[in-house]
């Protein structure tokens, strides 16, 4: 792997950066112990770092003083908060903008952050809002979901907002490929970072130098194996792992996609467990196709 591709202190926001599930005990308060746990183990297994309080993480249901417990406990366990990048989404500007202060005061290398998504913002909104929170001074990685949002970071808007020195980076989870190639014309300085699991072989070719990941969470040191011949080049390395996990690669796509993980977590070995309301666990076709593509992995090797 290059240096373009790695993580370092300087670009923190490149490598693997885990979408970390949370944990919660039975009666579905937070586990911070094993999600402490967690975070470490990902990093011994190969991951540069973690994001918590992504949607994985369930950010929405988590109450303020939980949401900051849990930046502190990923920054403790990481051994360096440059490692970790936090969520920071929020229906107001004002508040994304108090999370992104939280990180920086915690030790953090980066924030996350969602274009407005409280109702369908025009690019002035979505200019503002990047401006408004990249003045708190830590780096912005923007985060294109059009899917979940409905307010699309278009190349163009996404090449203005880097061009007034808003973001460092972008999570692209459009699922268009193509738009790599636009970024790179339009922002050549911008990084590119792979946001869905089931586009990371394309994206990687296309000139990705980093993934923000959700299956690492279950299989870390094959996920770690498969980006490192992804950015390389390594063409037979990679297709193969593609192939062999893409059964599973997928579901980081869907909309049952924090139960589908944390069942793989279970099936693997790890404590996915259960999630908060409004999700509840799989059933069906849905669980034994999660069930049953997490038991080949297994039974692959990966790990």
């Amino acid at each position: 792997m290059n240096a373009t591709t790695a993580w370092t202190t300087e670009h923190p926001w490149r490598g693997i950066m885990v979408a970390t599930t949370l944990p919660f005990k039975e009666d579905l308060s937070v586990d911070y112990d094993a999600y402490a746990e967690h975070v470490a183990w990902l990093i011994a297994n190969g991951c540069d770092g973690v994001v918590p309080n992504g949607s994985l993480g369930e950010y929405q249901t988590l109450t303020p003083d939980e949401r900051a417990r849990v930046v502190r406990t990923a920054v403790a366990a990481a051994g360096d908060g440059a490692r970790v990048m936090p969520g920071v989404a929020a229906y107001g500007s004002a508040e994304s903008r108090r999370w992104a202060e939280q990180a920086a005061e915690a030790g953090c290398g980066s924030v996350l952050l969602l274009p407005p998504n409280a109702y369908r913002a025009d690019e002035r909104a979505v200019v503002a809002h990047y401006a408004d929170v990249a003045r708190t001074g830590i780096p912005v990685v923007a985060y294109n979901n059009p899917i979940d949002t409905k307010v699309d970071l278009v190349p163009a808007l996404l090449a203005k907002i880097h061009g007034e020195g808003s973001i460092v980076a972008v999570k692209e989870f459009s699922g268009d490929v193509r738009r790599a190639y636009e970024i790179a014309e339009l922002a050549p300085e911008l990084d590119l970072l792979i946001g869905a699991d089931d586009v990371l072989l394309e994206l990687a070719l296309a000139g990705a130098v980093g993934w923000i990941a959700g299956y690492p969470n279950a299989f870390p040191a094959s996920c770690a194996e498969l980006y490192h011949a992804a950015v390389t080049g390594d063409l037979a390395t990679a297709r193969s792992l593609y192939s062999s996990l893409h059964s599973l690669l997928r579901w980081d796509s869907k909309v049952e996609f924090v139960q589908s993980i944390k069942l793989s977590m279970d099936i693997a070995g790890r404590k996915g467990g259960g999630s908060r309301p409004p999700r509840f666990p799989l059933v069906g076709a849905t669980e034994a196709a999660v069930r049953t593509a997490s038991e080949k992995a297994v039974a692959d090797g990966h790990r």
